[in-house]
């Protein structure tokens, strides 16, 4: 798949090792990748688009680890600097990120895209991000956050999931 290919590409730039991991995509979102692959969920970083609704047409990438749960309406916004966030949908990710729900991932995003980094997300040794489809993922370093353009590390972006 050409993403996959893009995807790798960026993190082939970046220097830092890394591991392509193969998923059925059936098992890609984070639950159920976890529970089939054995991977800790909170070795698993989801990336999720957030779109302003005031004012309208302001984006970020939001990451965040499994275990814990993104704190749109109050860091992510005031960390986006607008007054109102929603979800981007299905339809805005794809058209924004050129990448599939279940496989939205850092590398390889466009330049514009600010990405918002839980800063929890730093204390791992190593998590599980997508591959840019949901047939692969990527482990490697959350180094990987200071080799990109874009990045903000934020403090309380997210906050334990109470379920977790």
């Amino acid at each position: 798949m050409e993403i996959e290919t893009q995807v790798q590409a960026a993190m082939d730039t970046l220097g830092l090792p890394y591991e392509v991991l193969a998923c059925q995509p059936e098992w890609a979102d984070t639950a159920q990748f976890c529970a089939h692959y054995g991977v800790e969920p909170a070795d698993s970083a989801n990336t999720i688009v957030i779109a302003s609704k005031k004012p309208k047409g302001v984006f970020a990438a939001c990451v965040a680890l499994a275990t814990t749960r993104l704190d749109v309406n109050r860091a992510v916004k005031r960390a986006m600097g607008v007054s109102r966030v929603s979800f981007a949908t299905a339809e805005q990710t794809i058209a924004l990120t050129g990448m599939m729900i279940g496989g939205v991932t850092p590398p390889g995003l466009p330049t514009t895209l600010p990405i918002l980094v839980d800063a929890a997300v730093m204390g791992r040794d190593r998590i599980v991000i997508g591959g840019g489809s949901r047939s692969t993922k990527i482990a490697v370093s959350p180094r990987l956050f200071e080799h990109l353009p874009g990045v903000r590390i934020v403090e309380g972006l997210a906050r334990l999931h109470p379920a977790r």
